[in-house]
């Protein structure tokens, strides 16, 4: 077939485009064929070649997530305590429960503990069996990224969105760790994939099962999960095949769904005499509402939390760091997530341009705009709350932005003839080469050559990228490789060097030590921080011990820790010292 030049792909590109499902398959509007830029789009089983990289994907993964995964103990004992006690006692499994004896559940719902107490009452309590679920679930959420990618835009696009997450590194750093927002993540993409699902054939019952997911996510981490629905509901609404009194209709019956998923434990709760159940965690008067709509709901927005450690906020700055747009990139929360926020806005922002006046059903746009508007939403949120809230909780982000990098390319890279389509893709790899750079000299003394390789690869990918058809053969095809190596060597270098530390307590921060940092003001108890250092390697997980501090430190703050617990003391050291 003869290759298009670059105005009549770009013509073919602004035009309406057609799915296999959406009219006549395998033709655009206009009658050409979709090879060039609908191919590899249906769900078809997938080619041997790109089964066994998604094994592979799947394979890496675990290795990254599960090796020396007991290094770090009980990791949050505040957790691992209520899993002990969950193996105890039922009825502190099903409430929740801190202690067996049932008097105070943790300030969370029970869902994300359930895991784990049941792997813990079948293999026997011990570091592995309170862990390994979490790996476990990361690597199901890759899996279930990969296909919800991979339905719309192809198996490389499938792999290349796992990847991200995968290496992204609070990601490697909150699946290696027992808190909820493992599940979270977990539950939020199956929602995703299961609106995806629903988006194709307007499908009432895959619908209804995203509704379920993101209540079970309410019954995880509360609030936090409800952050993904007007995205889904909106799109669903705004794209979804079938009459708008059809649509309505179906997002009203989830909207039920959804209630009543998030609902039926805290009925039961309630519904139970308080002298039979222990006292709520983190309310002020006993009452789950309280703590939903208050600590853990509207206060982390505002800032006027009652019960929180510390209080208060002025103005755009709280105690937990300053707010703002650019709040995702400071020292505290840019190297745990923001590595590939620019590329993504950026090859988005193109993308949507690309694909145009396109049907109300085009699948394309609406997968943009499915997981774009689940990232800006969930963001803006964190980069605006003015209470409570912790660098680690912007996991929530990676399965958004690996989506929108790997969707975005894969509508932009079959144009790349088209020399404002190789600008975008230029730009976006120059932003990610420049952005590495300045993350990875937040750690001057960390690797230093890294930083320099990530901004000469990726300036050098990104020249090539804009020559296009004027380079050789060779420089072509070196093209992608260099373009992934300068993307993905900053996150996977923090992602080895997370995967290789110990962490513990309440405050895990992925990546090396960073001076300079803000983070909550002062230091405020056990596990805590202190303003302008961030837990890094040496320092475990929420200040176990402070960088720099003598080697052991952490292993042993962390034997105190499972101590004052009830927890037996974690097998072996926690880890080489300072390593």
């Amino acid at each position: 077939m003869p290759v298009a030049s670059g105005r009549e792909v770009i013509t073919a590109a602004r035009r309406p485009l057609r799915f296999p499902g959406d009219g006549q398959d395998g033709e655009l509007s206009g009658g050409e064929p979709t090879a060039t830029l609908l191919a590899d789009v249906a769900p078809a089983g997938p080619h041997h070649r790109e089964r066994a990289a998604f094994l592979g994907l799947l394979l890496g993964t675990a290795l990254l997530y599960l090796w020396a995964l007991d290094r770090s103990g009980w990791a949050n004992t505040f957790y691992s305590a209520a899993v002990q006690a969950g193996t105890r006692s039922w009825k502190a499994f099903f409430f929740g429960s801190s202690d067996a004896s049932n008097f105070i559940t943790v300030d969370k719902p029970p869902l994300s503990l359930w895991p784990m107490e049941i792997a813990a009452r079948i293999f026997g309590l011990s570091s592995w069996t309170v862990l390994v679920p979490q790996a476990l679930e990361g690597v199901a959420s890759v899996a279930l990224l990969y296909s919800a990618v991979r339905r719309w835009f192809g198996a490389r696009a499938g792999l290349l969105a796992g990847a991200v997450l995968a290496l992204t590194p609070v990601a490697t750093l909150m699946f290696r760790f027992n808190n909820p927002d493992a599940l979270l993540v977990l539950l939020l993409t199956a929602a995703a994939y299961c609106t995806v699902r629903a988006l194709e054939q307007g499908s009432t019952r895959w619908l209804l099962a995203a509704a379920a997911l993101v209540g079970m996510g309410f019954l995880t981490k509360y609030l936090q999960a409800y952050l993904v629905v007007p995205a889904m509901a909106g799109v669903y609404l705004v794209a979804a095949p079938g009459s708008l009194r059809r649509r309505v209709r179906q997002l009203a019956v989830s909207a039920g769904v959804l209630v009543v998923s998030s609902g039926w434990w805290l009925a039961i709760v309630e519904l139970t005499p308080v002298g039979d159940r222990p006292y709520i965690g983190g309310s002020q008067d006993n009452n789950v509402f309280n703590l939903i709509f208050g600590y853990n709901g509207f206060g982390r927005i505002t800032g006027n939390e009652t019960g929180s450690v510390t209080g208060g906020a002025v103005g755009a700055t709280s105690v937990w760091g300053p707010t703002g747009w650019d709040r995702l990139f400071l020292p505290s929360m840019g190297g745990q997530i923001s590595w590939l926020i620019p590329a993504a806005l950026i090859l988005a922002a193109g993308a949507l341009f690309a694909i145009g006046r396109a049907p109300r059903t085009h699948r394309r746009r609406a997968g943009l705009l499915l997981w774009g508007g689940s990232l800006i939403v969930t963001g803006a949120v964190f980069s605006f709350a003015k209470g409570i809230i912790h660098p680690y909780y912007t996991v929530a982000l990676a399965p958004a932005v690996g989506a929108l990098v790997a969707m975005s390319a894969a509508v932009l890279w079959p144009l790349r003839s088209a020399l404002w389509v190789r600008g975008v893709l230029a730009l976006s790899l120059l932003a990610t080469s420049v952005w590495s750079f300045g993350l990875l000299d937040r750690s001057p003394a960390w690797h230093p050559w890294l930083r320099y390789a990530a901004v000469a690869i990726g300036l050098f990918a990104s020249l090539a990228l804009l020559a296009g058809p004027a380079l050789g053969r060779f420089f072509r095809a070196a093209t992608i490789p260099m373009a992934l190596a300068a993307a993905l060597g900053g996150p996977l270098a923090y992602s080895l060097a997370t995967a290789d530390t110990a962490y513990a307590g309440a405050l895990p921060s992925a990546g090396p030590s960073l001076a300079g940092a803000s983070g909550p003001g002062g230091a405020f108890g056990a596990g805590g921080f202190q303003a302008g250092v961030i837990p890094g390697p040496s320092a475990g997980a929420g200040g176990a011990a402070q960088a720099g501090s003598r080697p052991g430190a952490a292993a042993a703050a962390a034997r105190g820790r499972s101590r004052a617990a009830g927890l037996p003391a974690p097998p072996g050291e926690l880890g080489p010292p300072g390593g």
